[in-house]
Protein backbone atom coordinates (compact mmCIF):
# COMPACT_ATOMS: atom_id res chain seq x y z
CA UNK A 1 0.00 0.00 0.00
CA UNK A 2 0.99 3.46 -0.71
CA UNK A 3 0.95 5.88 1.93
CA UNK A 4 0.90 9.82 1.59
CA UNK A 5 4.03 11.83 2.85
CA UNK A 6 2.58 13.07 5.98
CA UNK A 7 0.89 9.77 7.39
CA UNK A 8 4.47 8.05 6.60
CA UNK A 9 6.13 10.58 8.79
CA UNK A 10 4.01 10.11 11.81
CA UNK A 11 3.76 6.47 10.96
CA UNK A 12 7.33 6.02 11.40
CA UNK A 13 7.98 8.39 14.31
CA UNK A 14 5.01 5.66 15.56
CA UNK A 15 7.03 2.78 15.41
CA UNK A 16 10.33 4.47 16.07
CA UNK A 17 8.60 5.38 19.53
CA UNK A 18 10.45 8.97 19.81
CA UNK A 19 8.65 11.28 21.91
CA UNK A 20 10.55 14.32 20.80
CA UNK A 21 8.35 17.51 19.17
CA UNK A 22 8.71 18.03 15.65
CA UNK A 23 7.65 21.51 13.82
CA UNK A 24 7.48 19.72 10.52
CA UNK A 25 6.57 23.27 9.01
CA UNK A 26 10.45 23.83 10.14
CA UNK A 27 13.51 23.58 6.99
CA UNK A 28 16.80 21.42 8.47
CA UNK A 29 18.37 24.74 8.44
CA UNK A 30 15.90 26.45 10.96
CA UNK A 31 16.91 23.45 13.19
CA UNK A 32 20.05 23.68 12.83
CA UNK A 33 20.46 27.37 13.50
CA UNK A 34 18.40 27.17 16.50
CA UNK A 35 20.00 24.10 17.83
CA UNK A 36 23.75 25.74 17.40
CA UNK A 37 25.89 27.60 19.61
CA UNK A 38 25.90 31.29 18.16
CA UNK A 39 29.21 33.31 18.14
CA UNK A 40 29.79 37.25 18.34
CA UNK A 41 33.25 39.25 18.25
CA UNK A 42 33.66 42.79 20.55
CA UNK A 43 36.41 45.10 18.63
CA UNK A 44 37.29 47.94 20.44
CA UNK A 45 40.17 50.89 20.44
CA UNK A 46 41.75 53.85 22.22
CA UNK A 47 41.82 57.14 21.42
CA UNK A 48 40.87 59.34 18.05
CA UNK A 49 42.88 62.14 18.77
CA UNK A 50 42.47 64.70 16.28
CA UNK A 51 45.56 66.99 15.93
CA UNK A 52 45.59 69.84 13.74
CA UNK A 53 48.21 67.55 11.55
CA UNK A 54 45.78 64.58 11.65
CA UNK A 55 43.15 67.22 10.20
CA UNK A 56 45.25 68.86 7.98
CA UNK A 57 46.34 65.43 6.31
CA UNK A 58 43.02 64.36 5.11
CA UNK A 59 42.02 67.86 3.41
CA UNK A 60 42.17 67.77 -0.53
CA UNK A 61 42.65 71.05 -1.85
CA UNK A 62 41.53 70.81 -5.50
CA UNK A 63 38.47 69.32 -4.25
CA UNK A 64 38.50 71.44 -1.09
CA UNK A 65 36.61 67.85 0.84
CA UNK A 66 38.06 66.05 3.77
CA UNK A 67 38.88 62.29 3.56
CA UNK A 68 39.95 60.26 6.30
CA UNK A 69 39.43 56.91 5.09
CA UNK A 70 43.06 56.07 4.13
CA UNK A 71 43.99 56.56 8.15
CA UNK A 72 42.48 53.08 8.58
CA UNK A 73 43.04 51.51 5.23
CA UNK A 74 44.80 48.46 6.77
CA UNK A 75 43.02 48.09 9.59
CA UNK A 76 39.87 48.00 8.17
CA UNK A 77 39.62 44.13 7.65
CA UNK A 78 40.05 43.25 11.46
CA UNK A 79 37.87 46.68 12.23
CA UNK A 80 35.09 45.47 9.85
CA UNK A 81 34.76 41.85 11.76
CA UNK A 82 33.86 43.22 15.31
CA UNK A 83 29.67 42.92 15.42
CA UNK A 84 30.07 45.72 17.70
CA UNK A 85 32.96 47.56 17.00
CA UNK A 86 34.02 50.53 18.85
CA UNK A 87 36.46 53.49 19.25
CA UNK A 88 36.98 56.46 21.63
CA UNK A 89 36.45 59.52 19.51
CA UNK A 90 38.34 62.04 21.72
CA UNK A 91 37.26 65.48 19.79
CA UNK A 92 34.12 66.95 18.97
CA UNK A 93 32.87 67.04 15.69
CA UNK A 94 30.92 70.22 15.92
CA UNK A 95 30.76 71.69 12.86
CA UNK A 96 33.41 73.92 10.89
CA UNK A 97 31.82 77.28 12.03
CA UNK A 98 32.78 76.41 15.18
CA UNK A 99 36.17 76.49 14.19
CA UNK A 100 38.50 73.50 13.31
CA UNK A 101 40.78 72.99 15.90
CA UNK A 102 43.61 70.44 17.56
CA UNK A 103 44.75 70.61 21.43
CA UNK A 104 44.07 71.77 23.32
CA UNK A 105 40.19 72.21 22.01
CA UNK A 106 39.56 69.70 19.76
CA UNK A 107 37.28 69.74 17.05
CA UNK A 108 37.24 67.78 13.66
CA UNK A 109 35.66 67.75 10.23
CA UNK A 110 32.49 65.26 11.10
CA UNK A 111 34.43 63.13 8.04
CA UNK A 112 36.19 61.35 10.74
CA UNK A 113 32.92 59.82 11.74
CA UNK A 114 32.65 58.27 8.12
CA UNK A 115 36.30 57.22 7.70
CA UNK A 116 35.29 55.33 11.23
CA UNK A 117 32.15 53.87 9.84
CA UNK A 118 34.09 52.90 6.34
CA UNK A 119 36.32 50.89 8.29
CA UNK A 120 33.72 49.06 10.36
CA UNK A 121 33.06 50.91 13.55
CA UNK A 122 29.64 51.11 14.47
CA UNK A 123 29.66 52.64 17.95
CA UNK A 124 31.81 55.97 19.25
CA UNK A 125 32.19 56.75 22.83
CA UNK A 126 32.20 61.02 23.52
CA UNK A 127 32.39 60.58 27.38
CA UNK A 128 36.07 61.98 27.43
CA UNK A 129 37.82 65.25 28.86
CA UNK A 130 37.23 66.80 25.55
CA UNK A 131 33.50 66.24 25.20
CA UNK A 132 32.97 69.94 26.17
CA UNK A 133 35.72 71.39 24.35
CA UNK A 134 33.32 73.42 22.25
CA UNK A 135 30.82 73.88 24.57
CA UNK A 136 27.47 72.66 25.39
CA UNK A 137 26.26 73.62 21.67
CA UNK A 138 29.87 71.82 20.55
CA UNK A 139 28.50 68.33 22.59
CA UNK A 140 25.03 68.75 20.91
CA UNK A 141 26.59 68.89 17.20
CA UNK A 142 28.80 66.14 17.81
CA UNK A 143 26.02 63.88 19.21
CA UNK A 144 23.97 64.81 15.73
CA UNK A 145 26.57 64.84 13.26
CA UNK A 146 27.90 60.72 14.48
CA UNK A 147 23.97 59.85 14.81
CA UNK A 148 23.64 61.53 11.49
CA UNK A 149 26.13 59.13 9.73
CA UNK A 150 24.49 55.67 10.97
CA UNK A 151 27.01 55.63 14.00
CA UNK A 152 25.79 55.13 17.87
CA UNK A 153 27.08 57.74 20.13
CA UNK A 154 27.50 56.35 23.88
CA UNK A 155 28.71 58.74 26.97
CA UNK A 156 27.09 61.58 25.98
CA UNK A 157 23.27 63.02 25.69
CA UNK A 158 20.87 66.09 24.26
CA UNK A 159 18.43 65.10 27.20
CA UNK A 160 17.87 64.02 31.12
CA UNK A 161 15.40 61.20 29.18
CA UNK A 162 18.43 60.61 26.59
CA UNK A 163 20.85 60.27 29.22
CA UNK A 164 18.79 57.66 31.16
CA UNK A 165 18.60 55.28 28.27
CA UNK A 166 20.71 52.37 28.77
CA UNK A 167 22.51 51.33 25.03
CA UNK A 168 21.85 47.92 24.30
CA UNK A 169 22.86 46.35 20.82
CA UNK A 170 21.50 42.89 19.74
CA UNK A 171 24.42 41.11 17.46
CA UNK A 172 23.71 37.14 16.29
CA UNK A 173 21.10 36.49 19.37
CA UNK A 174 23.43 38.09 21.97
CA UNK A 175 22.89 42.12 23.22
CA UNK A 176 25.13 43.67 25.02
CA UNK A 177 24.79 46.91 27.23
CA UNK A 178 27.05 49.34 26.17
CA UNK A 179 27.86 52.33 28.39
CA UNK A 180 30.41 55.14 28.56
CA UNK A 181 31.64 57.27 31.76
CA UNK A 182 34.34 59.98 31.81
CA UNK A 183 36.57 60.84 34.93
CA UNK A 184 35.89 64.66 34.07
CA UNK A 185 35.77 67.19 31.36
CA UNK A 186 39.07 69.34 31.60
CA UNK A 187 38.24 71.93 34.30
CA UNK A 188 35.14 72.85 31.55
CA UNK A 189 32.02 73.39 33.93
CA UNK A 190 29.07 71.31 33.03
CA UNK A 191 26.26 73.92 32.57
CA UNK A 192 24.59 74.12 35.27
CA UNK A 193 21.34 71.55 35.36
CA UNK A 194 22.37 69.59 32.84
CA UNK A 195 24.92 67.22 34.34
CA UNK A 196 23.18 64.67 31.89
CA UNK A 197 25.26 65.95 29.31
CA UNK A 198 27.86 63.92 29.92
CA UNK A 199 28.70 60.98 32.09
CA UNK A 200 30.81 60.97 34.82
CA UNK A 201 32.28 58.02 36.49
CA UNK A 202 30.06 57.84 39.99
CA UNK A 203 30.86 54.25 41.31
CA UNK A 204 27.74 53.17 42.76
CA UNK A 205 25.64 55.19 39.24
CA UNK A 206 27.28 52.25 37.49
CA UNK A 207 27.02 49.62 39.48
CA UNK A 208 23.00 50.92 39.60
CA UNK A 209 23.39 51.19 35.71
CA UNK A 210 25.05 47.49 35.31
CA UNK A 211 21.56 46.12 37.73
CA UNK A 212 19.23 48.27 35.04
CA UNK A 213 20.99 46.64 31.61
CA UNK A 214 20.99 43.17 32.65
CA UNK A 215 17.29 43.58 34.18
CA UNK A 216 16.28 45.19 30.42
CA UNK A 217 17.68 41.63 29.25
CA UNK A 218 21.91 42.18 28.64
CA UNK A 219 23.78 39.34 28.29
CA UNK A 220 26.79 40.93 28.01
CA UNK A 221 27.59 44.64 29.84
CA UNK A 222 30.73 46.45 28.80
CA UNK A 223 31.53 49.84 30.47
CA UNK A 224 33.78 51.60 28.62
CA UNK A 225 35.58 54.29 31.12
CA UNK A 226 38.24 57.46 30.49
CA UNK A 227 40.35 57.44 33.45
CA UNK A 228 43.75 56.66 34.84
CA UNK A 229 47.19 59.24 34.13
CA UNK A 230 48.21 60.14 30.88
CA UNK A 231 51.38 58.77 29.87
CA UNK A 232 51.84 55.78 32.60
CA UNK A 233 51.90 52.32 31.39
CA UNK A 234 50.29 50.36 34.18
CA UNK A 235 47.46 51.49 35.34
CA UNK A 236 47.42 53.27 38.95
CA UNK A 237 45.58 51.87 42.27
CA UNK A 238 42.19 54.20 41.43
CA UNK A 239 42.02 52.66 38.09
CA UNK A 240 42.41 48.70 40.04
CA UNK A 241 40.15 49.51 42.72
CA UNK A 242 37.22 50.52 40.30
CA UNK A 243 37.53 47.82 37.64
CA UNK A 244 37.76 45.23 40.28
CA UNK A 245 34.70 46.64 42.31
CA UNK A 246 32.49 47.12 38.37
CA UNK A 247 33.81 42.84 37.41
CA UNK A 248 32.10 42.12 41.42
CA UNK A 249 29.33 44.41 40.26
CA UNK A 250 28.60 42.60 37.26
CA UNK A 251 30.51 44.58 33.98
CA UNK A 252 31.36 41.62 31.65
CA UNK A 253 34.08 43.57 29.64
CA UNK A 254 35.98 46.99 30.59
CA UNK A 255 37.71 49.05 28.01
CA UNK A 256 39.86 51.96 29.38
CA UNK A 257 41.34 54.90 27.68
CA UNK A 258 42.74 58.33 28.43
CA UNK A 259 46.18 57.59 29.31
CA UNK A 260 47.22 57.88 25.51
CA UNK A 261 49.66 54.56 26.31
CA UNK A 262 48.36 50.77 25.92
CA UNK A 263 48.29 49.67 29.72
CA UNK A 264 47.50 45.82 29.70
CA UNK A 265 44.58 43.81 29.68
CA UNK A 266 43.69 41.41 33.10
CA UNK A 267 41.37 38.64 32.93
CA UNK A 268 38.86 37.37 36.02
CA UNK A 269 37.36 34.39 37.41
CA UNK A 270 34.38 35.44 39.23
CA UNK A 271 31.94 33.06 40.73
CA UNK A 272 28.21 34.17 40.10
CA UNK A 273 24.71 33.88 42.28
CA UNK A 274 24.23 30.35 40.08
CA UNK A 275 27.95 29.35 41.33
CA UNK A 276 29.50 28.92 38.53
CA UNK A 277 32.89 30.72 37.22
CA UNK A 278 32.69 33.35 34.42
CA UNK A 279 35.45 34.65 32.77
CA UNK A 280 35.48 38.84 32.43
CA UNK A 281 38.05 40.56 31.37
CA UNK A 282 39.48 44.98 31.20
CA UNK A 283 41.89 46.69 29.49
CA UNK A 284 42.92 49.32 31.50
CA UNK A 285 44.03 51.46 27.96
CA UNK A 286 43.72 50.95 24.59
CA UNK A 287 46.65 53.86 23.94
CA UNK A 288 46.15 55.67 20.52
CA UNK A 289 44.52 54.75 17.77
CA UNK A 290 45.22 57.75 15.74
CA UNK A 291 46.99 61.08 16.66
CA UNK A 292 50.41 63.15 16.66
CA UNK A 293 51.94 62.82 20.14
CA UNK A 294 55.69 62.73 20.28
CA UNK A 295 56.93 59.94 22.42
CA UNK A 296 58.03 56.16 21.70
CA UNK A 297 54.58 54.67 23.25
CA UNK A 298 52.05 57.24 22.17
CA UNK A 299 52.09 56.44 18.63
CA UNK A 300 51.26 52.47 19.89
CA UNK A 301 47.41 51.19 20.37
CA UNK A 302 45.75 48.34 20.06
CA UNK A 303 42.74 46.59 18.96
CA UNK A 304 41.07 44.52 21.44
CA UNK A 305 38.66 41.51 20.43
CA UNK A 306 36.73 39.72 22.99
CA UNK A 307 34.75 36.29 21.32
CA UNK A 308 31.51 35.93 22.95
CA UNK A 309 29.41 32.28 22.41
CA UNK A 310 25.91 31.53 23.44
CA UNK A 311 26.08 27.93 23.98
CA UNK A 312 22.71 26.09 22.86
CA UNK A 313 20.16 24.85 24.91
CA UNK A 314 21.39 26.49 28.06
CA UNK A 315 21.06 30.05 26.85
CA UNK A 316 24.18 31.26 28.79
CA UNK A 317 26.58 33.83 27.00
CA UNK A 318 30.52 33.40 27.51
CA UNK A 319 33.47 35.21 26.92
CA UNK A 320 35.64 32.23 24.94
CA UNK A 321 38.65 33.99 23.62
CA UNK A 322 40.54 37.39 24.40
CA UNK A 323 43.38 38.97 21.58
CA UNK A 324 44.76 41.99 21.91
CA UNK A 325 46.77 43.21 18.27
CA UNK A 326 49.32 45.87 18.58
CA UNK A 327 49.03 48.48 16.21
CA UNK A 328 51.08 51.75 15.39
CA UNK A 329 50.76 54.89 13.97
CA UNK A 330 52.99 55.15 11.03
CA UNK A 331 54.00 59.50 9.58
CA UNK A 332 55.08 59.91 6.53
CA UNK A 333 55.22 62.59 3.51
CA UNK A 334 53.25 62.48 0.23
CA UNK A 335 52.94 65.71 -2.33
CA UNK A 336 54.64 67.35 0.84
CA UNK A 337 51.61 66.75 3.23
CA UNK A 338 52.08 64.81 6.02
CA UNK A 339 49.71 61.74 6.31
CA UNK A 340 49.00 59.02 8.58
CA UNK A 341 48.26 55.33 8.68
CA UNK A 342 47.68 53.22 11.61
CA UNK A 343 49.07 49.58 10.67
CA UNK A 344 48.69 46.52 12.33
CA UNK A 345 52.21 45.40 13.47
CA UNK A 346 52.57 41.84 13.56
CA UNK A 347 51.13 41.74 9.78
CA UNK A 348 53.41 44.61 8.14
CA UNK A 349 56.29 42.51 9.70
CA UNK A 350 55.33 39.34 8.62
CA UNK A 351 54.73 40.86 5.30
CA UNK A 352 57.43 43.56 5.18
CA UNK A 353 56.61 44.94 1.49
CA UNK A 354 54.94 48.44 2.39
CA UNK A 355 56.39 50.68 -0.56
CA UNK A 356 56.21 53.74 1.95
CA UNK A 357 57.63 51.80 4.90
CA UNK A 358 61.76 51.80 5.35
CA UNK A 359 63.80 49.04 5.05
CA UNK A 360 65.16 49.96 8.85
CA UNK A 361 61.49 50.64 10.09
CA UNK A 362 60.12 46.31 10.28
CA UNK A 363 63.19 46.29 12.89
CA UNK A 364 62.04 48.62 14.77
CA UNK A 365 58.38 47.57 14.23
CA UNK A 366 59.03 43.82 15.56
CA UNK A 367 60.59 45.30 18.64
CA UNK A 368 57.81 47.08 18.99
CA UNK A 369 55.71 43.94 18.71
CA UNK A 370 57.54 42.02 21.18
CA UNK A 371 57.93 44.79 24.10
CA UNK A 372 54.24 45.55 23.47
CA UNK A 373 52.67 42.12 23.07
CA UNK A 374 54.32 41.02 26.61
CA UNK A 375 53.66 44.30 28.19
CA UNK A 376 49.60 43.97 27.23
CA UNK A 377 49.50 40.31 29.16
CA UNK A 378 52.05 41.07 32.24
CA UNK A 379 48.79 41.35 34.49
CA UNK A 380 47.55 38.35 33.28
CA UNK A 381 47.05 35.50 36.32
CA UNK A 382 47.43 38.42 39.11
CA UNK A 383 44.77 39.16 41.71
Amino acid sequence: MKFPLPVLMIFILLISGCDRQINLNSSAAELKESESDTEARLIAVGDLLMHMSVIRSGYNPKKKVYNFKNIFKQVKPIISTGDWAIANLETTVAGSKLGYSGYPLFNAPAQIVDAAKWAGFNVLTTANNHALDKGEKGLINTIKNIRTRGIVPVGTATSPQEASKILIIKKKNISMAIMAYTYGTNGIPIPRGKNYLVSLIDEDKILKDIARARKQGADVVTICLHFGTEYQRLPNAQQKRLVRRLIRGGADIILGSHPHVVQPYQIFKVRGKDKKIRTRVAIYSMGNFIGNQVGKYRNLGVIFSVKLRRRFPEGNVEITRVEAIPTWIYKYKRNNQLKFRVLPIEAVVSNPNDTFLPEPMYRVLNNYFLDINSHLKSLNNKK
